[in-house]
Formats: structure tokens, sequence, C-alpha cells
């Protein structure tokens, strides 16, 4: 009996102690389940915060940029008209001097334009003795036709005379002959007369050629004795002067070019798209303003001007169009011919577009819009026209709200924090959002490098390993990992993971 109450008391307590311990255990259990559980931190869904503004129908004149280089349509090639030499010139007549109308550029010896102006001369006054000669012959052969005609009727009335009074026999047949005789020798010679004096008109009207002729050759003499005197047909400026003064020049020697600085004008080639623009209904260039600047170092010389006409052929190996607009060139200009220009057209109006950033867009036309819920929605537009910083596109949904610069990480679904912004008080290449998550680690905000620390070997540590375990993009975590293993860490770049962390635990 008392073994078998001592083996009782025995098992009771090796299963009070079993059931002891069982507790301990399942106590222990709970209490790090419930310690995990109070650590562990809530799984929130990141959003980002983005910049955005709103979709705003407007009227957009947008404007084509394209290089292109003066040239002058108003240039003049002076040269020598006859061969002599230079005698004389003009003090300024070097390159890039300035002339005015009428001045006296050169001038070419005139010794042998006055020598012939003479001869020319001289020969005009022999024309014209020749003339009056000729004058005097035609009145004297008019004069000796007209005595020979009245003889002649003369004898025709002594003839019927003579006839009449054989009919009654006072006269004979011999003196009728001898009467007809000489009416046919007066004939004969009214002939004559008449062939002299068609030969004296003749020779006035060859008398009156040759006058002609002298007066024209002492025109060009004259002509030929101004011409010694080179003048300017208008102001310009001088180009290429190749004249010495005692230098013998040859006719029609090249001695200058003079450009007129105010009869400027630019050519440009565009794309055929970009041609296209300046097109009316008919096919028809349009005649709309441009706007040309020269660079010069610092400074810019700009000018107005209007599209004028287009290249009546297309160069070979070439596409699209080569344009030319004239100038509204001031006096005293900077522009000359050959400078190489910017060149902006300005297009006809664009109505009921956007205008947006370039970076809002991608090459597709492809944006990010703001959905009710705060959600990041794509939809496409139709870009009609990029001009540097901005973008033209169509077919937007006016009022709604839409992403100004879009990130990597941004895509549809995603759920961001808005922040509208106007569009037109930001620089375009500053109206891009800084895309953050919601912990505060920036995906694309600028670090101020001015201001570096040196880190503890623990707080760098700390840092790493806080960096290592967040899900932040792999790209920027690898850049951040890199700046942290140096010697010195942006103090901005410190703050924000410090920051990250604090927020962290402050969740949990």
């Amino acid at each position: 009996m008392r073994f078998l109450k001592r083996g009782l008391i025995g098992l009771l307590l090796l299963a009070i102690m079993t059931g002891s311990l069982g507790y301990g255990v399942y106590r222990v259990t709970v209490a790090l389940k419930k310690e995990e559980k109070a650590f562990r931190p809530r799984v929130t869904e990141r959003s980002y915060s983005v910049n955005t503004a709103t979709f705003r129908s407007e009227t957009v004149r947008p404007t084509t940029a394209a290089y292109g280089q003066i040239e002058s349509w108003r240039t003049l090639e002076i040269r020598a008209s006859s061969a002599g030499k230079l005698v004389e010139a003009l003090p300024v007549f070097r390159d890039g001097a300035s002339v005015g109308k009428g001045e006296v550029l050169v001038t070419i010896d005139p010794a042998d334009a006055k020598s012939s102006l003479l001869d020319a001369r001289a020969a005009l006054a022999d024309a014209e003795a020749q003339k009056a000669e000729a004058d005097e012959a035609l009145v004297a052969a008019e004069f000796e036709l007209k005595s020979t005609r009245k003889q002649m009727e003369v004898r025709q009335q002594s003839l019927a005379r003579t006839q009449e009074m054989r009919g009654k026999g006072y006269s004979t047949a011999g003196d009728v002959e001898e009467l007809e005789l000489a009416i046919a020798s007066l004939e004969q010679s009214i002939s004559g007369q008449r062939q002299a004096l068609v030969t004296a008109r003749k020779n006035i009207e060859r008398m009156e050629l040759n006058v002609e002729r002298a007066k024209i050759t002492v025109q060009d003499a004259e002509r030929t004795l101004s011409e010694t005197k080179v003048v300017a047909p208008f102001s310009g400026m001088l180009d290429g002067v190749d004249a010495t003064l005692g230098r013998r020049v040859a006719a029609s020697e090249a001695l200058a070019t003079l450009i007129d600085p105010t009869a400027l004008e630019v050519s440009f080639s565009v794309s055929t798209d970009q041609f296209s623009r300046f097109l009316d209904d008919s096919g028809r260039l349009l005649n709309v303003p441009l706007h040309v600047i020269l660079q010069l170092g610092g400074r810019e010389v700009e000018t107005t001007g209007r599209l004028e006409r287009v290249a009546a052929i297309v160069g070979e190996g070439e596409a699209g169009r080569k344009l030319y607009g004239s100038l509204d060139v001031p006096d005293g200009s900077l522009l000359r011919p050959g400078d190489f220009v910017e060149v902006k057209v300005q297009e006809p109006a664009l109505e009921n577009v956007v205008r947006i950033p370039s970076a809002a867009t991608n090459e597709d036309g492809q944006m990010l819009v703001i959905t009710e819920d705060n959600r990041l929605e794509e939809i496409e537009v139709t870009v009609l026209r990029r001009m540097k910083d901005e973008v033209i596109v169509s077919d937007a949904p006016i009022g709604r709200d839409y992403v100004i610069k879009r990130l990597p990480q941004l895509g549809k679904g995603l759920k961001v924090e808005p922040r509208n912004i106007d569009v037109d008080d930001q620089a375009p290449s500053a109206a891009g959002d800084k895309a953050v998550d919601a912990s505060g680690a920036s995906a694309d905000t600028p670090i101020d490098e001015s201001s570096f620390v040196t880190l503890e070997p623990a707080r760098r540590a700390a840092l790493i390993a806080m960096l290592k375990d967040s899900a932040m993009p792999q790209q920027r975590k690898d850049t951040l990992l890199e700046t942290l293993r140096q010697d010195k860490v942006p103090l901005e770049i410190v703050k924000r993971l410090e920051g990250r962390s604090v927020e962290t635990e402050t969740r949990g």
C-alpha cells in the first residue's frame, strides 16, 4: 500500500511539473508573438507626391525655328567702262568703307575719251554739211524738172498750131516732124531729170542716216567720257576693292563690289512638314512675320521681317524647301551679308489647343492624368508642335489635372498626392515635379553639395542597413549607398534618410 501511495504521489508531482512547464512554454510563446506583432510595422500603400497642372484650352501662335544666312538683294559690281590709267580715287575707296550716292569713286584718264569725242563731233559736222549739199541738189533737180516740163507744154502747144496750119496749107510736114522730134527729146530729158530727182531724194535719206549715225557716235563718246568717272549709283559699302592709282585697267575690269547694307534678306531651309504650315488653302505662300537673331558673343542683334518667297528649285540631294524673307533693316545695323542667323517664323494660329511642358509627355503623346481617387491614369494626346521646352497638343481632356513631369517610377494605377501649380509661372525647365514617396525620401530632389558631414562608423552602418532594407528603387538605392560609403556625405541626404527612419518607427 505504501509503495502504491508513493507511486501515485510521484505521478501527481510529475504531472504538476509537466503542466507547469507546458504552461510556461505557452506563456513564453504568446508573449513572443505579442511582442513580434507589436513591433511589426504596419503595411501601407506607397504614394507619390507629384506636381500637376490643369488642361486649359487656348489659341496659340507657334513659331518654327530654323537657321539661315543673310544675303543682299542689291549688289553692284563696279567695273571700268574703258581701258586706261587710274588717275584719281576716293580717299575711302577701301574694303568696308561707306560711300554715298553720286560720289566719284575712281577716275580713269579721260585723254583718249576726249580725243574720240572730238573726232565724233567732226564727223557729225561733215555729215551735216553733206546733208545740206544734198538738200540743195534736190532743190536744183526739182527746178530743172519744172523748167523742162514748162518747155514741154510750149512745144506741145506749138505742135498743135502747126498741125492746124498744115491743114490750111500754111505749114509743111517737115515743120510738124521737127516739132515732134523736139517733144520726144524733151520727154527723154524729163525722164532723166525724174531719175536724178529720185537719186537726190535718196541721197538726202542717206545723208540723214549719216547724220544720225554721227550723233550716236558723239553720244557714245560723251558717255565714254562721262564714264571715266565711276560714280556710286546708290549708298552702300565697298568690298573686294582692287584699284591702285597709276595702274592701267582693262575695259570691264572689276574694281570693287558695292553692297547696300539696308537691302538685306534671309534665306533658310525648312522640312517639307514645316513648309506645309506656311501655305494657305490654295497652296500659296503666306506672308507671315519672322524674327531674325544674330549672336555676337554676349550680344544679340535682332530684326524683324516677313516671309516673301520660296526658291524656284530644290537643290540636288536636299529635302524640304528653301525660303526667303525680307528684313526691316535700319541704318547702322550690324547685320552683314553672309551672317549665320537664327530665324523664327510665326505660324498661323492654332485654336482650341493646350500648351504643356515637354516633360509631361513622351514621344508617342502619352500623358499621366489624375483620377478622382488620386490615382494615375494614362491617356494619349495628339502632339501638334514641339517648341524647345513646350509642346502644343490637341484632344486633351479640358479641365482635368495632369502630371507635369513623367518620371520612370510613375505609372498608371499608382496613388499620388497631387500639388497643382500654375505652369505659366514656372520656367519649363523647372516645372517638372519631384516624385516623393510618403516616407519622405525624394526620388529626384536636387542635393545641396555645398554642405558635407563626416559620419561616425556606427551612424554610417545604421544608415546603410536601413537603406538596404528599404523598398526604394534599386538604381536610386545603389546611388545612395555609394554616396554613404564616401568619406564625406552630403548633409541633405543624411537628414532625409534619418527622417525616413524616424517616420518608419513612428508608423510602427
